[in-house]
Order: structure tokens, then sequence, then C-alpha cells
């Protein structure tokens, strides 16, 4: 995403509390927080539960110094309807939680689908289903991310491996949730949540920041249609308040927000919600490459088990192993086009693909080949060593 400026100040702001420019050592939640804060955000809302509860924790503090809203909600039913709330009104907005509290969201997932309300939910993976291993790690949300909620609509979804990238993605998906007005999902897993590392944060001026766009004409003067798209099939955002006639609502809507309840409005509309992402997903779709040049057994992976298997990958290779590995930084959409890149070169014998769900991701690959594709999985509380992973690719 090509940043169209710096993040702005915000009068009266100290934008120095906002942007806390410097390194520092700091847990992968609390740098989700900061990352939030260094692109903008103004309100978050949610409800404390392991292992997001530090970010939190971490935004009651730092949004009020910085002239933000923070309010704790009764349940994550209620917090979702909040960020949407705020974000109609103008304000980026963010909720955090983990696997229960994703689950009661996903209705609501739907309506910020249909309004296209931009709004970014930060789920931190731990052991399901249920309550399972609250303080312990998963992986087994990623199919929910994408299709948690009834109905077909688009959305974007990220995975960091590391504190730094909680802090560099939390800034993405901000931008990425403005850019399509869509709800946009942060996929972190309690290891990397819980983590503490080294985390850059840079100078105000290098944030990236992409606002929302906003109808060319003043209030009150044309016939302004509040879901009319342009090319890139993204309507500018009018917000309450700033005087146009905006109408959102969940049900099928026409171009002026107000419900028209045919079958030919329903398609026009859904398959619009699904092309603005499905025909950007090039643009979108962020991936990491290691030794994959001449790799014969590729390895697929994301978040804390992709630091597990760079190390496979290394090891493998001083075995006369031809490995690579493909990291996900996009879970949706799915890096289908450089997967098949990959198979057209012919050199590729077999996929492994380590996560800790029973074979959500592997699913996905399944789909685009008919080579081998090895699944190492536990279903949650314990990471996945390189040495179970190259244990598959040797046999």
């Amino acid at each position: 995403m090509t940043p169209t400026s710096a993040a702005p100040k915000v009068e009266g702001e100290d934008l120095a509390a906002r942007v806390q420019t410097g390194t520092h050592f700091m847990l992968g939640d609390h740098a989700c927080a900061e990352g939030a804060l260094a692109a903008g955000l103004d309100f978050f809302a949610g409800y404390p539960i392991t292992p997001s509860t530090e970010i939190c924790e971490r935004l009651a503090h730092r949004l009020p110094e910085v002239g933000g809203k923070f309010v704790q909600m009764e349940d994550e039913l209620a917090s979702m309807a909040a960020i949407i709330g705020a974000s109609v009104a103008g304000a980026r907005s963010l909720t955090a939680t983990s696997g229960p509290g994703f689950s009661l969201m996903m209705e609501n997932v739907g309506l910020a689908a249909i309004m296209e309300a931009p709004c970014v939910i930060v789920d931190v993976m731990r052991a399901s289903p249920s309550t399972g291993l609250p303080t312990a790690v998963g992986q087994a949300d990623v199919l929910q991310a994408r299709w948690g909620s009834h109905g077909d609509y688009g959305i974007v979804a990220y995975a960091p491996s590391s504190p730094q990238e909680c802090f560099d993605l939390a800034i993405q998906a901000l931008n990425t949730a403005d850019q399509y007005r869509i709800p946009t999902f942060i996929m972190m897993d309690e290891i990397i949540g819980h983590m503490t590392e080294r985390v850059v944060i840079p100078p105000a001026e290098d944030i990236p920041f992409v606002p929302r766009k906003t109808p060319s004409e003043p209030p009150g003067e044309g016939t302004f249609l509040p879901f009319k798209p342009d090319e890139d099939l993204v309507p500018p955002m009018a917000h309450a308040g700033q005087g146009y006639r905006v109408h959102f609502t969940g049900l099928t809507h026409d171009e002026q927000g107000y419900p028209r309840l045919t079958a030919a409005a329903h398609e026009k509309l859904v398959n619009r919600l699904v092309d603005k992402v499905r025909l950007n997903a090039e643009k979108i779709v962020m991936y990491e490459e290691y030794l994959l040049d001449d790799a014969e057994t590729i390895v697929i992976s994301f978040g804390c088990t992709a630091r597990s298997a760079r190390h496979a990958v290394t090891l493998a290779r001083q075995e006369g192993i031809k490995a690579g590995l493909l990291r996900l930084i996009t879970l949706w959409p799915f890096p289908e086009t450089r997967i098949r890149a990959l198979l057209d070169t012919g050199r590729v014998k077999e996929f492994v693909v380590p996560e800790i769900n029973l074979g959500q991701v592997r699913r996905e690959v399944e789909r685009l080949t008919q080579l081998p594709v090895k699944r190492v999985n536990n279903p949650g509380g314990a990471m996945i060593t390189p040495d179970l992973i190259i244990e598959v690719m040797e046999r």
C-alpha cells in the first residue's frame, strides 16, 4: 500500500506522545497498541480477555493521553457494535479479543461489512474451542476470520510473526480498513502477543497514513449518493454529523443507502463488497520468502509457527534438503498467485504446512495443487518445533 501522506497532527495533540519514536523492548500486545496509536487510532471499545488483555490495558492508559476515547464494554457483542458506531462518526476504531469473544463479534462483523464501516479487530489466538486453554497458544481462528460471519463479503487479515510486525501491521490494518472500507483483522497468536522483543518506532513523519476518501461535493449541494462507488468499487465516506444525508442499514440497500429488497440489488451490492477486495488482492497480499529460489520442498506457515519453520528450513538445508519458506503475512486474501507461480516452475515436489490447528491453511494449499501437502499440526497449547517440521520433510 502506498501512503498518501504522513500521519496528520490532530489540533492540540502532542504528537510525540502518540508516536513514541525510538527503540523499545516491548511486548507484542503493547507493540500492537502503539502501532494503532501511531496510525491515528481515535477510539477503542473492548472487553478484557486473555491473551489480548494487555492491548486493552495499554490503550486504557495511552488513549486518554492523546485525546482518544477508551470504553470498556459489557461484552464483545457491544464492543464490535461500538467500534462500528465510532467508525461511521469518523473515528479510526479498533477492538481486541481472543477466540470466545471473536465468535461473539461475528454477527456485527457482517454488519460492518455491509455498512462498509472501516474498523480493525485484533484476535490474539489461544488454544480452543470454547474456553480451551486461555493462557496457551493456538492458531485455529484462521478460517473463522475469513468465513465467521454469515454471507459473502470481503475482508483482509494479517498475521504478525514478531512484536515489530505487531506494530507495523497495526498501522497497515488501520490504513487498509480505511482504504477499502472493510473490517480488517490482525490474527496474532498468544506467543507473539506475549513475546518481548526489540521494536523500532520510526519518527511520526515516517508513519504511513492512508485517509478515507471523502465526498467531493459539500453537504447540501447536488445529489450525493453515499454508497455510489468510484472506479475502485469503494464509495467516498460521509460521516454522521457532517451534514450529508446518510442512511446506514444492515439490509440490502441501494446507492442512496435505503433498503432495496430485491435479488438484483443484492447481487449488485454483495458482488461489489467481495470484488473491492478480490480485484485488489495483488496490491494487498504480503508475504516473506526465504530460500525459495531453488526450493523443492516449500514450507508455508505464519505467526509464531513461521519462526520454527524458518529454523527448520535452515537446518534442512544443512542436511541437503532443498527447502524454502513462504511466510504468510496476509492470511486473507490468500497468496494464490504466488503459490501458482512456484508450481509453474516445475521444481516443487511437495509442500509442508505447519500450523497450530488441525489443518486450516493446509486446505487452502490443497485447493491449488495435486502435489503432496504434508501437515504438521497440534490443536493448541504448545509450539511446533523445528525438529517436528524436519521430520515430516524427511518422510
